[in-house]
């Protein structure tokens, strides 16, 4: 190590810290050298016996840093320094650093929990959190802990807040200075306002180029972007320009034609965040932020991951400027003002936050774990993850009891989302080459939906359009190494085998001209207008833009209903269905062949027994509301005077009972104008016993009977129950009449049916008021008994005869 960088002055510590604790938290700038030097070190000082596995969260990364170790022992990659990648390796037998992806470890640890020959495992760039890394470091904690207190756990990262790491682990922190070369950041005067992205990127390229020296590095968020900006510089750089996209998608022969220098010339590396991390690209000065970052984003409430371009952090923005003073002082250019600066959120989002758990789920249950038995950093949302467990069952990944079975074990084996590979386990020959399609960026962009067509692409056979020939020579590539050990006996057509990927994305055609499908998994979604499937009754949608309202078909493929019935007959059932009916105001009874959402087949069903469409009716009672006839008005007022040892006859308790009290006289009842005229009395009474009904009488009767015997009704709508009569008709009462022990309201009338007294205490009226009252009727009502002492008359209705 004969070129001195700044991470040499902490190795000490670092070593210091694996021979005492056995564990370290390496915080180091971009350009301090931690990639390649402290396995070297380590190697070098003899403090881990083992093998030293050193994670990268990407094949170029890891690769580089593999082969810049080698060339360091003047040694080729594969001799002391080797790399494990997916589709590639170079490891030999006295390889004693391997540098592999982070996959890679999570299988190890599967195959053999105690990591056997290997003495220390190295996180590097642990600041992208990726899934796997978060996995890999909680399994390597449990494994020290259990088994393994030997294995000695370094985490590296440039941007990383160190504190939570290093109490998760119990471990210290060691702090690295980075480079000392100057990099001059520059933004914006004004914010960029509607110009397109490209087109303000392309101008501030140009702009760098003009006043200052070097290479340049341009961050973009994807592929698109990339290729726009290269096709707008293309003819206005300066012709000792080399223009080099970088991106992940890429073969590793393109991508090390950006890394590595320019053999003329000035380079301009257009890249997306996969230039963020441990690579170093000769010549770099300049570094052209577009301030964009493109994350896959889950959505629980679709159940679909999309790719959500926002806004990068405050610390990927320094990350990416730091590119520009790796090798000598350079300048970063943002094209964002200084004031926009402070708005952005300081660091990225773990992925474990928002990304797809569905594989995270398959390893825990491969581990045997739940995550609350684990460490991590950022614990998993538990909803999120039984989001996630639902689709491993949905897929024969888990059993009943959220067990792991022998299904689930296999397709943990392929490196693939969970959903393709049970495609290649349960599918033909073709799946291998289909999940490889289906994981590929598409090869033919705006060329409609149809996945047969990309299919045909990658099979060589003559399509429409023309594909993008380095995506189909990666795909093909990638079906290979997927082939090897295929059990071959499944279905081999592309539609059933984009069903056994997605059973929950099976759409039908709702009724109507716009082409709207209901998912079989509950969600909605619409294809293109004018699509070549838009008229299309079933189809499997493979990609879909993750719209939780109704989301966009991007790829999906027609699937006949005899393909649906051959490959999921065990799961299309018929169901009894009774059901409200809002818009049509009654009780619908359908017999209905459904796979899962999907209705297949919709017939009525004529003889519903009568349980279940008085239970559908109750959906429609709670939606019209109780409507009490008068009987039943007065009932309820009634039994709302007994007081609290009598049953609640409240409108909140009887709506929250009402299964209890009114299901069971529901019969016959199934439309709107069925419950107009529906009584409610019998069921109210119902809900009392034979001698609460008597007590009830007594207490609070519907009637109060004069000395006469008639029976005159009481009225309890008003605030204290009342009745009104002739006042004749109370001669001789010397008692108030009550009802629940209060006084009743007695509207005492003339012979005429007016009002002359309300009262409330019939005796002091008979010796108060009674004898004004008396002088004033005897002249109105001479015919009528007025006698002096009310309380020693006889009741009558009952006038003198003429000339008495």
């Amino acid at each position: 190590m004969t070129d001195a960088l700044p991470i040499d002055a902490v190795l000490p510590q670092v070593i210091a810290a694996l021979q005492t604790r056995g564990r370290v938290v390496l915080q180091a700038p971009p350009g301090a050298g931690k990639t390649t030097r402290v396995p070297l070190a380590m190697l070098e000082a003899g403090v881990t016996q083992g093998r030293i596995l050193m994670l990268e969260p990407r094949r170029l990364a890891a690769r580089a840093a593999a082969e810049r170790m080698a060339q360091t022992l003047r040694e080729k990659a594969g001799d002391t320094v080797g790399y494990r990648v997916r589709g590639a390796s170079a490891i030999g037998k006295s390889t004693r650093i391997e540098v592999v992806t982070e996959g890679i470890l999570t299988r190890m640890l599967q195959d053999a929990p105690d990591l056997p020959g290997v003495g220390a495992v190295i996180f590097d760039e642990f600041h992208e959190r990726s899934l796997n890394a978060d996995l890999g470091l909680a399994l390597c904690l449990e494994v020290a802990g259990a088994l393994r207190d030997d294995l000695q756990l370094v985490v590296m990262s440039a941007t990383l807040d160190a504190a939570p790491v290093a109490a998760l682990m119990d471990a210290p922190v060691v702090t690295s200075e980075g480079r000392s070369f100057p990099v001059e950041a520059i933004w914006l005067d004004r914010p960029i306002g509607k110009q397109r992205l490209e087109e303000s990127v392309s101008d501030l390229v140009l702009k760098a180029l003009s006043e200052a020296e070097g290479s340049a590095l341009v961050f973009l968020p994807g592929e698109g972007e990339i290729r726009r900006v290269e096709a707008l510089l293309r003819n206005q750089v300066p012709d000792d320009c080399t223009i080099a996209p970088l991106f992940g998608a890429m073969d590793f022969t393109a991508q090390r034609r950006a890394i590595d220098p320019s053999p003329h010339g000035r380079k301009i590396v257009l890249a997306t965040s996969i230039a963020e991390t441990s690579l170093t690209i000769e010549g770099i000065r300049i570094v052209v932020d577009a301030g964009r970052a493109r994350r896959a984003k889950f959505d629980p409430a679709s159940g679909m991951s999309r790719l959500v371009t926002e806004k990068v952090t405050r610390a990927e923005a320094t990350q990416r400027a730091g590119r520009a003073g790796r090798m000598s002082s350079g300048t970063a250019y943002k094209l964002w003002t200084r004031g926009e600066e402070g708005a952005l959120a300081a660091y990225p989002p773990a992925e474990i936050e928002v990304g797809d758990l569905s594989g995270f789920a398959l390893e825990l249950a491969v581990w045997g774990a739940e995550a609350a038995d684990l460490s991590f950093v950022t614990p998993p949302h538990e909803g999120r993850l039984a989001e996630a467990r639902a689709v491993l069952h949905m897929l024969d990944a888990l059993d009943d009891q959220g067990r792991i079975t022998n299904h689930g074990r296999a397709l943990a084996r392929l490196p693939l989302h969970p959903r393709l590979a049970h495609m290649v386990d349960r599918g033909g020959s073709r799946a291998p080459l289909l999940a490889a399609l289906m994981a590929e960026r598409d090869p033919m962009r705006g060329a409609g939906t149809d996945l047969r067509m990309r299919m045909d692409a990658v099979e060589g056979k003559r399509t429409t359009a023309q594909p993008h020939a380095p995506t189909i020579a990666r795909i093909r590539q990638e079906a290979k190494r997927l082939s090897r050990g295929q059990s071959n006996n499944g279905p081999d057509d592309v539609s059933p085998l984009a069903a056994l990927a997605y059973p929950d994305r099976v759409g039908l055609r709702r009724k109507g001209d716009a082409p709207r499908y209901v998912l079989s998994g509950g969600k909605g979604a619409v294809m293109p207008d004018g699509d070549a499937l838009a008229q299309t009754r079933l189809i499997v949608a493979t990609d879909l833009d993750g719209d939780p309202r109704e989301a966009r078909v991007r790829q999906a493929v027609p699937i006949s209903e005899g393909e649906l019935r051959e490959l999921f007959e065990d799961q299309i059932i018929w169901r009894n269905l009774c059901e409200w009916s809002r818009r049509e105001g009654r009780v619908l009874s359908r017999q209905q062949e459904c796979f899962g959402a999907l209705v297949l087949d919709d017939r009525n069903w004529t003889d519903a027994p009568d349980e279940d469409v008085a239970r559908a009716m109750m959906d429609g009672v709670r939606l019209l509301g109780l409507k009490a006839g008068k009987a039943a008005t007065l009932f309820l007022a009634r039994a709302r005077l007994m007081g609290d040892d009598f049953p609640d006859f409240s409108e909140d308790h009887l709506t929250e009972t009402l299964d209890d009290w009114l299901l069971p006289h529901l019969n016959g009842v199934r439309t709107t104008a069925d419950w107009k005229a529906f009584d409610l009395l019998p069921a109210l009474k119902a809900r009392l016993t034979w001698e609460q009904q008597q007590v009830m009488d007594q207490r609070v009767p519907p009637h109060f009977e004069t000395p006469l015997g008639r029976k005159i009704a009481i009225d309890y709508d008003a605030e204290v129950p009342q009745i009104a009569l002739r006042l004749q008709e109370l001669f001789g009462v010397t008692t108030h009449p009550t009802v629940a022990g209060k006084p009743l309201q007695i509207t005492l009338l003339s012979p005429a049916q007016r009002p002359v007294q309300v009262t409330m205490d019939l005796p002091g009226f008979w010796r108060s008021s009674y004898a004004d009252v008396r002088k004033d009727m005897r002249g109105r009502y001479p015919r009528h008994p007025w006698p002096e002492d009310p309380t020693q008359a006889d009741p009558t209705l009952r006038a003198k005869r003429r000339g008495t």
